[in-house]
């Protein structure tokens, strides 16, 4: 760090809670960081302050984070505090550089690479273990393999595992099993890694080899985790390798968003750091300096009626923020018109002077983006699709770096981003944007390349083109885009880390918002309401939160709004007359229809009546609604429990529902259930009905 920079000016930025956080002694400390409370200025102040005090020098810094995007910024940052050196990657990102150097060590010959595609691995074990190959059931079965790696969980004791855990699977567990093992026998006949592979061996290498460990060690010596909320068992005991016997770790992380338990993480790590490190110093962070008043106060009411929360989890959000707009909220009667109105929104907002880049349309699923990239063309908006094409795979993009690539060797004259903007100029960066269509994207790709150009110029101790070309490669390998301009559609797991001045979550319905599978799980529904509380707070300003009583025009309007937004919907708004009467029918069917008792268990409140009163099951509808489930899982080529599982199908045979409203009181079935499978099923239970 720049000797001009003293201490004083480092911290002065840094609300009380933060500069406790970054001048806390060496030693394990850990932060509970509520969202939009500066996490990332405060660890990156922290590595900075460790640094300037002589505690640690910036090459035996290693931060580790979850997304390249992340880390990408966490670079940046220490760049701009001065700190030159320090590590800042992703576990995988890490694993694999460590793994590539004491690989000759450790195994010898060559490093092996990563398989280029794990899928198509799956989907060879999965035929020469007799699976199904059908490209659903093969990415269930990867997805489970994935999550038994992570989990740190051997092929031999994956059924027991999935049996103890209740996981749902397209094929038996021993068959997944069997699919684990063909899998990893594929592997190694290849002589190929998976991601998870890059953990497991970098920790058996240090774990098996002590001068491996010892060399590895000595390098680093101040650990940091972002995410910590987001750890999974084998990042886990890669982070304990790393550690050996020391305690110089720092650690951040919010319980309430932790969004990907379906993938092994778990919140337990950092729940319980003060059981492991009895004498950490631990840190809460809850000034929100991201969303306004309003904001924040809705997402207080969200994450405030989950059932259970541990107190590591407790964090109340308070704003720093000026008083903005209140929370708007849409019912409307199919997608389309929701899409239409989103996008009518979109336009103000541009027309009034907000950045479409500073605009997100935040969804469960991606197969929701189609009806909003649809209105935002007709509305004549651009917008990017994240997770859609990569910025450095762009033709444009590249051409453009190998026009920077091949200057660098003797850079021209002048400011940097003037050279750039120059040099860009070969390859179509014209002085105007064109009015739109693919050209106004190519151009767009192009000018954030400028615009980071000056961004770098800003923040670097050492400018020159050859530098920030060496910071685009590296931005390349790591896929951190620059900001382009245009609405950004994303789902809710991938708008994480992310932040916009006004944001649209869609189709809040039951059946998506909470996921339909989700239900009769009250872990998996406390997941889904942490997913919603993580969309609420992406907002800085505005926030949107609409939702469609049916999917095409016309259709039948059997949808119910989530159940997320009970309470929430404002008392002089029209749809709050529905939303009460949907309180008061959730509270109706909260308590058993035979003894009268209040239900708190989810199977309970699925059947309607305690575990423990006689149930007045219809066997002969029982048969015959799993007989019609058979038949439809076949058709539609999903596993059965996807149509509906055995507990909704005894609950439909123990209240016999006669119509809509009866069925939909059954939890589990919600609007999208309703609209596929309405009809059929009370067909079957007054066919059942008429044989009696």
């Amino acid at each position: 760090m720049g000797s001009d920079t003293s201490t004083a000016d480092l911290l002065a930025g840094l609300d009380p809670e933060q500069r406790a956080a970054a001048t806390a002694p060496r030693g394990p400390v850990c932060v509970l960081a509520g969202a939009g409370t500066g996490k990332t200025r405060t660890i990156t102040h922290r590595i900075a302050y460790l640094v300037r005090a002589g505690h640690v020098a910036p090459t035996q810094v290693l931060a580790v984070t979850f997304t390249n995007r992340a880390a990408g910024e966490m670079r940046s940052r220490l760049r701009s505090l001065g700190v030159e050196g320090a590590q800042a990657r992703t576990f995988h990102a890490a694993a694999l550089r460590q793994l590539q150097y004491f690989w000759p060590r450790v195994v010898g010959g060559r490093p092996w690479p990563l398989a280029e595609s794990a899928f198509r691995l799956a989907g060879r074990a999965a035929q020469r273990a007799g699976a199904s190959t059908e490209i659903e059931v093969v990415r269930d079965l990867l997805s489970e393999i994935e999550w038994a790696k992570s989990s740190l969980i051997g092929i031999d004791d994956y059924p027991a595992a999935a049996a103890r855990l209740h996981r749902d699977t397209s094929e038996p567990a021993e068959k997944v099993r069997d699919v684990y093992r063909a899998y990893e026998a594929l592997k190694n006949d290849q002589e190929v890694l998976d991601f998870a592979d890059l953990l497991l061996h970098t920790a058996a290498a240090i774990e098996g080899d002590r001068s491996v460990a010892e060399e590895f060690r000595d390098r680093y010596r101040c650990f940091v985790v972002d995410e910590y909320q987001d750890v999974t068992p084998l990042q886990h005991r890669l982070l304990d390798a790393w550690l050996g016997e020391r305690d110089d770790l720092t650690v951040v992380g919010d319980a309430n968003q932790t969004i990907y338990s379906f993938g092994g993480a778990s919140p337990a790590p950092l729940l319980d750091f003060t059981r492991r490190f009895p004498e950490a110093t631990v840190v809460r962070l809850e000034r929100d300096y991201r969303s306004t008043p309003q904001v924040v106060s809705l997402a207080n009411r969200v994450i405030g009626a989950a059932r259970s929360r541990p107190a590591g989890s407790r964090l109340r959000l308070v704003g720093q923020r000026p008083d903005g707009p209140e929370p708007r909220f849409g019912e409307y009667d199919d997608e389309h018109e929701e899409a239409a109105a989103v996008a009518r929104r979109t336009r103000e907002l541009l027309d009034a002077g907000t950045p479409a880049s500073e605009v997100a349309v935040l969804y469960r699923v991606n197969a929701q983006s189609e009806a909003y990239e649809q209105a935002l063309t007709d509305a004549g908006i651009p917008y990017l699709v994240r997770g859609g094409e990569r910025f450095f795979a762009r033709r444009e993009v590249r051409e453009a770096m190998a026009a920077l690539r091949t200057a660098a060797a003797d850079p021209p004259p002048g400011e940097l981003p003037a050279v750039v903007r120059g040099l860009l100029g070969r390859v179509g960066l014209s002085d105007k944007p064109p009015s739109g269509g693919a050209a106004k994207e190519r151009w767009d790709a192009l000018n954030s390349l400028v615009d980071l150009a000056g961004e770098f110029a800003a923040e670097a101790s050492e400018v020159s083109l050859p530098r920030f070309v060496g910071e685009l490669e590296q931005r390349a390998a790591a896929q951190h885009p620059p900001t382009v301009e245009g609405v950004t559609l994303a789902s809710l797991h991938s708008a994480k880390g992310l932040e916009w001045d006004a944001v649209f979550l869609v189709g809040l319905a039951e059946g998506t918002m909470p996921i339909q599978h989700a239900d009769g799980d009250d872990a998996a529904i406390e997941e889904e309401r942490r997913l919603f509380y993580v969309g609420v707070t992406r907002a800085r300003e505005h926030l949107w939160l609409s939702w469609a009583l049916a999917r095409n025009p016309g259709g039948r309007r059997g949808r119910r709004r989530s159940r997320f937004l009970y309470g929430l919907v404002p008392e002089d708004h029209p749809a709050a007359r529905v939303v009460k009467s949907a309180q008061q029918k959730n509270r109706s069917v909260s308590k058993c229809r035979t003894c009268g008792a209040r239900l708190t268990g989810a199977l309970e409140v699925k059947l309607a009546r305690c575990a423990n009163c006689p149930s007045d099951i219809d066997e002969d509808l029982l048969a015959r609604l799993k007989e019609w489930r058979v038949r439809r899982s076949r058709e539609l080529g999903v596993p059965a429990f996807v149509v509906f599982t055995d507990a909704t199908l005894i609950a439909i045979a123990e209240q016999r529902p006669i119509d809509d409203t009866a069925l939909v009181s059954i939890s589990g079935i919600g609007a999208t259930k309703l609209e596929r499978f309405g009809a059929d099923v009370l067909a079957v239970v007054r066919e059942s009905a008429g044989q009696r």
